[in-house]
């Protein structure tokens, strides 16, 4: 018979709790049969178990099949490769979480028009011992946060194992990530689509193996939160740029009119400087910024193109910026040019001279900032033309 939902488990090891695993699964499936007509399988994706567990599903009514290489990721990756169903549940084989409660997830998918519905365990229940202390009030709310600060995707519980999404959205996603960062770009992905989604409330049951979890805290911890940025260039790169750019700017031409004091402050030749230095960071950052977005953008088609980086880079002429770029590279060298004389009044003394650094320091943050914008055109020009005619991945 046609099969409409596939409910996908990894496993590594997971010989003790297995069982319970697919008995709860194949409670839901029943249910499913009964209340909607659908009907379903169970795809256990081992990753490499030398405990018995693929016999164990085999002998369970289960479809096992190996997945080559290590990783929750590729392991949930395969075994949705493999399967039939229209709708799919994924869920770790620990028994953490109890597969029954996957029926509303596939109620909400089949008659409610969602493409991914995520299980919440901060909004049900979490059993002590099920979650470590760090994991539930530092970890998942700190990486959650950040997740919805970057993407919005208005989800309380962006790591909770148990979740259900469409074929058709999972495609639309391309997913690849291999690890535990795996959880992280599907909500990513579905937020970036706008993938209609919600959540619903499910337990976390303290799992039944007798060995160590597979996760690690601080390492997958830290895989997340470095996933979460590399989408998100906006906000690690483009934003703090801008402001210290503003800040720099304001702040050296507030010097450089005022002689003396800026709100009071000493303005002199050394704050000056130091201003300047900031300046050219911010714009660095920005340069960065862009860069990294061009190449997301082309390599990634998922992510919406909405950011300010996109505005510039949507209006983005090369001869333009060129343009822009002479325009600085020609103004520092007439205040180099000043500057200069007015040292040669000085007799060529030494430029610990106040006025001397006025017409200096803006000088040179306006030839390194001309030739700046001059490379980063050539760039951004060489990375248009390039990936156009060939992806990214295919030039490594």
């Amino acid at each position: 018979m046609p099969i409409d939902i596939s409910i996908v488990m990894p496993c590594l090891n997971e010989v003790k709790t297995l069982g319970t695993c697919m008995g709860w699964a194949g409670e839901c499936l029943e249910k499913c049969r009964e209340q909607l007509g659908l009907q379903g399988e169970i795809i256990i994706s081992d990753n490499g178990s030398t405990d018995g567990s693929q016999e164990l599903g085999e002998r369970l009514g289960g479809r096992v099949v190996n997945c080559p290489d290590k990783g929750y990721g590729n392991a949930i990756r395969y075994g949705i490769q493999k399967s039939l169903g229209t709708y799919i549940v994924m869920g770790d084989s620990d028994g953490s979480y109890d597969f029954r409660q996957a029926f509303d997830m596939i109620k909400h998918l089949h008659e409610d028009g969602f493409g991914l519905v995520m299980g919440t365990r901060l909004k049900g229940q979490i059993q002590t011992g099920a979650m470590p202390w760090k994991n539930r009030y530092i970890g998942n709310p700190l990486l959650t946060g950040v997740l919805n600060l970057l993407f919005k995707s208005g989800l309380s519980d962006a790591h909770c194992g148990l979740r259900a999404f469409t074929k058709k959205a999972y495609d639309a996603m391309d997913l690849n990530s291999s690890g535990m960062e795996f959880a992280s770009e599907i909500i990513v992905k579905a937020a970036l689509l706008d993938i209609p989604r919600t959540e619903i409330p499910v337990t976390l049951y303290k799992d039944g193996r007798d060995r160590p979890p597979h996760l690690n805290p601080f390492r997958d911890g830290w895989r997340h939160l470095r996933f979460l940025f590399v989408y998100s260039p906006g906000f690690l790169f483009i934003y703090p740029g801008i402001i210290m750019a503003v800040i720099g700017f304001l702040s050296s031409a507030a010097m450089v009119i005022t002689p003396y004091s800026v709100l009071g402050f000493n303005a002199g030749p050394q704050r000056l400087l130091y201003m300047a230095v900031v300046f050219i960071i911010g714009l660095q950052f920005v340069q960065i910024g862009l860069y990294s977005k061009v190449l997301i953008q082309r390599n990634i088609p998922v992510l919406r193109q909405t950011s300010i980086s996109h505005k510039i880079l949507k209006y983005y002429k090369m001869e333009s910026w060129l343009t822009v770029g002479a325009l600085f590279v020609c103004l520092g060298a007439v205040l180099f040019a000043i500057a200069f004389g007015y040292w040669g009044t000085k007799h060529f003394g030494g430029l610990d001279n106040a006025m001397t650094m006025r017409w200096v320091v803006p000088s040179v943050t306006c030839l390194i900032v001309g030739f700046q914008i001059i490379g980063t055109s050539l760039f951004l020009f060489c990375v248009e033309t390039y990936v156009e005619k060939t992806s990214f991945t295919d030039s490594q």
